[in-house]
């Protein structure tokens, strides 16, 4: 496309991006068309063909994106065999799913006792390599776009932005990948155990200060954060999600954040890490990320201690039973459930889920249970997460403005990588596009992540959590970013990078249709909304390929058409607003 084209086209497409704050759908019918779309009265274990639509959907909310491929297998397969199988894929260092494994250093950098800097004459890439989450935006991207454990992925994605760390506050290459390692062990297994982790971990006792936290004089950070991020909020809830009463009645006051801080001290980094100066204070273990913490008992308090949901510590407790009976009084806390669930649906369905639907998974997080899936024991994510795909609020097909969601910078990068039989390893996706579209991965400005679960959209009654990083000028980003791949060329391999591929689309299957432009639009656009583009946005799409031919693009028409009808389908607000 001609460089005027690409500016009527980008100036008509963020006219109406920006006003998308909860529609853009595609056209078609109302009607739900998702196959076993059910609520769960069939076997979900079952084989039971869906549609395009319906696979295309299930696709964009628990994967990184459909292809082609995927598409077809889960036309033949249906939603519920699709998302079974895939928790059943085992997640090892020598398998073929995702894994942090393969990028960044070790553990030198918290082992350092010489003189100087630890970078001292190690290059300029020491940072990076040692302390920096730039090696993990590899990893990310790479199994994203091309690890067949979608799932797992996206669930972990999820999880990373509720039990928040930072790269920007927090240095250990080391560390975060063992972080992030451990949210992908455990996306598919039980939120109890999640928080477990996290509470252990030593990359969050770090970035929250609850490593090497003193009874004398007790942090609040993480114990705050705890109970108004990770668990429960701030406002008491019924089973549904709605507001108890329909106002916010506190879920806890300052005292219980102080008797929480008490319960959780004593902890300190694991053995391993050394510094010229010894640790400090004395009696801990200098920072290290090689692991749990684990605990020290001069510095826990043991001290009577009053925890929410009736649960009592007693005198005389160890740090390990404190942590237990702090999970005990978060888990079985009546918000716990809906809570969790209501932003573990907004990250992969819809940001303004009904009641009823939060209420159906909320159940399903509590008793461990979704039809056939789950281990029956509360916080079974393989039975919440069932409950988020499979439930009929997640099937069915509904253009109300309350339903969809703005697909995130990162879905976003590698959505379109992954329709058009793209590769990365995710070098330009950081500091470059990551920077640009506000969504650096691994380094969130704060543990309050990149957006608020609650951002509200202007003009409306709704929530729309990424359009809190949604503007006029990453509208536009997002426009560049189709127009990089499609008509740039994308990105070489960087000879920084180890084992770098480049970051470019292959287009080149789609020649085969390009000789009919409707049938070549129509290929691309179910490929991206489920179904074609309908009434005058399909005719004017496929006007502005049609314009390409052999006598005024010659040998390279084909090809040129190709790169139009994508650049148009993938710009457009149908993508950008998931429906």
């Amino acid at each position: 496309m001609e460089p005027r084209r690409h500016r009527l086209a980008a100036a008509a497409t963020l006219a109406i991006l920006l006003t998308a704050c909860g529609g853009g759908g595609g056209g078609g019918s109302s009607s739900s068309d998702g196959g076993s779309g059910t609520s769960g009265e069939a076997d979900p274990f079952a084989v039971q063909p869906t549609s395009a639509r319906d696979a295309v959907r299930l696709a964009d909310q628990a994967t990184f994106g459909p292809t082609e491929a995927l598409v077809a297998e889960i036309q033949a397969k249906g939603p519920g065999r699709w998302v079974y199988e895939q928790m059943q894929a085992e997640r090892r260092p020598d398998s073929p799913t995702s894994s942090y494994y393969t990028s960044g250093n070790g553990d030198a950098v918290h082992k350092f006792t010489g003189s100087g800097e630890f970078c001292d004459g190690k290059g300029s890439n020491c940072w990076r390599d040692w302390s920096s989450t730039q090696p993990l935006v590899w990893d990310f991207y790479r199994n994203a776009v091309g690890k067949p454990d979608q799932l797992r992925q996206r669930v972990a994605f999820a999880l990373q932005q509720i039990l928040v760390v930072s790269n920007l506050e927090v240095s250990g290459t080391y560390g975060f990948r063992n972080y992030h390692n451990a949210l992908l062990d455990n996306a598919l297994g039980n939120y109890r155990d999640v928080l477990k982790k996290v509470a252990l971990s030593p990359v969050m006792g770090d970035f929250l200060n609850n490593a090497n936290n003193d009874k004398a004089a007790p942090n609040e950070n993480f114990a705050r954060e705890l109970l108004q991020l990770f668990s429960i909020g701030t406002c008491q809830l019924d089973a549904d999600g709605e507001l108890a009463g329909r106002t916010c009645q506190p879920t806890y006051d300052n005292e219980t954040v102080r008797a929480y801080a008490y319960a959780l001290t004593g902890w300190t980094y694991p053995q391993g890490g050394a510094t010229p100066w010894g640790c400090w204070p004395k009696g801990t273990n200098c920072r290290y990320y090689g692991g749990d913490m684990v605990p020290v008992a001069q510095f826990h308090d043991t001290q009577e201690r009053k925890l929410l949901n009736g649960v009592t510590l007693p005198a005389g407790h160890t740090a390990p039973q404190a942590l237990e009976a702090v999970l005990d009084s978060l888990m079985n806390h009546p918000n716990m459930a809906p809570f969790i669930s209501r932003q573990l649906i907004q990250h992969l369905v819809t940001s303004n889920p009904p009641p009823g639907y939060v209420g159906r998974v909320a159940k399903a997080f509590s008793t461990g249970r979704w039809y056939s899936f789950g281990s029956g024991r509360r916080g079974d994510m393989k039975a919440t997460i069932a409950a988020v795909l499979l439930d009929v609020e997640a099937r069915k097909i509904d253009h109300s403005p309350r339903m969809g969601r703005l697909r995130e910078p990162a879905q976003m990068f590698t959505g379109v990588l992954r329709a058009l039989n793209g590769q990365t390893d995710g070098e330009p996706l950081a500091w470059w596009w990551g920077d640009t579209m506000r969504q650096h991965v691994f380094r969130p400005p704060s543990v309050f992540n990149f957006y608020s679960p609650d951002y509200p959209v202007a003009g409306t009654s709704l929530v729309g959590p990424a359009f809190g990083i949604h503007n006029a000028n990453t509208a536009l980003q997002r426009l560049n970013y189709v127009n990089y791949l499609v008509n740039w060329g994308g990105s070489k391999a960087s000879a920084s990078v180890p084992n770098a591929t480049a970051t470019q689309v292959n287009l080149k299957p789609f020649e085969a249709d390009a000789a009919d432009p409707a049938k070549l639009v129509d290929r691309l656009s179910m490929l991206a909304y489920g179904q074609p583009l309908t009434g005058n946005a399909r005719a004017q799409v496929i006007n502005a390929v049609a314009a390409f031919s052999q006598q005024t693009s010659g040998a390279a028409y084909l090809s040129n058409r190709v790169k139009s009808a994508a650049y148009l389908v993938f710009s457009a607000p149908q993508y950008h607003v998931i429906r």
